[in-house]
């Protein structure tokens, strides 16, 4: 685990602060989790306020800390909308966490418990693109809110509670005992989420949003339909449905994103690209990162394993 590393707020952004540590992305989590959640008028709101307050500047630095670190990525940007949209759609081969080996390693070879152990850290991780994509579409122009909107129904399961996405995720959840904290969570994995949720709850990041969710339609499929193929060959029933919808359905979900969110702003407004691709590369970087921590942790113990 790493160190703690102290957290100094003051009037400007704070310095000295190890934004990926486990400190830090686990207090940022714990506040992300208290202040989504549906609460009731109390006494102590000023309280709240002030500790919000404190807490929009940490998040506001580590957001602006990974945006430098992804800035040559992003230094020459086609603006134009044909350009752009090619640059985005490339990304599925060429961005950061693709053709990862960790999951055609899931796919054929992960013992059950390391498979249980992966989606331990990707349950836990989860932001509820349902709720990303319902923040994120506040106040866009119509063509871009409407395709937003098909896109939550269909997250919703098109109102139907058995074609939910988050349940079935829960179910999967469920069916195969995983109890996910916050503290057993990599960091990598809850800075993934945090970052999600920064973006759609921060209006100055409503691009970086738009960006950062149409890059998990573009990249999600292949790395969906390996875990399916896991949980297929250690003998997960329907509950591993999730995986198999989304190795599918995202097709179709990146396309529109691309055609009906994507070309439309950046024709409206040839300066957003910059921050939809910054929005897109963060939620690659970060999904880097997880499958890094992720290979490091199962293949040492893999190796462990064979050596007894």
């Amino acid at each position: 685990m790493s160190t703690p590393q102290p957290v100094a707020i003051a009037n400007a952004a704070p310095l000295d602060i190890d934004y990926l540590s486990d400190a830090f992305q686990q207090r940022l989590s714990r506040w992300n989790h208290d202040r989504l959640t549906p609460a009731q008028p109390h006494d102590a709101w000023r309280a709240e306020l002030a500790q919000e307050h404190e807490m929009r500047l940490l998040e506001g630095a580590f957001i602006e800390a990974e945006r430098a670190r992804i800035a040559p990525g992003v230094a020459a940007i086609p603006d134009d909308a044909d350009g752009f949209v090619a640059w985005f759609e490339a990304l599925k081969e060429t961005g950061p966490g693709q053709n990862d080996p960790l999951f055609p390693w899931l796919a054929e070879d992960a013992p059950f418990e390391d498979m249980r152990w992966f989606l331990l850290q990707e349950v836990a991780g989860e932001a509820g693109f349902d709720d990303l994509v319902a923040l994120t579409q506040v106040k866009m122009p119509t063509q871009a809110k409407l395709e937003l909107a098909r896109n939550y129904w269909d997250e919703m399961g098109r109102g139907a509670e058995a074609g939910m996405h988050g349940p079935m995720l829960a179910q999967l959840a469920s069916a195969l005992e995983l109890d996910p904290t916050i503290e057993g969570t990599c960091a990598a994995s809850l800075a993934l989420g945090n970052t999600l949720v920064a973006f759609a709850t921060t209006r100055r990041y409503a691009y970086h949003a738009v960006g950062a969710l149409g890059a998990v339609e573009l990249t999600a499929p292949w790395r969906a339909d390996l875990v399916a193929k896991g949980l297929k060959r250690l003998g997960v029933g329907k509950s591993r449905k999730y995986f198999a919808l989304h190795a599918t359905l995202d097709i179709a979900h990146s396309e529109a994103w691309n055609a009906e969110v994507l070309r439309p702003l950046v024709e409206a407004d040839p300066s957003c690209a910059r921050f939809i691709a910054e929005g897109a590369l963060m939620r690659l970087e970060a999904g880097r990162r997880c499958f890094e921590t992720y290979r490091a942790h199962l293949w040492s113990t893999a190796r462990m394993r064979a050596a007894e």
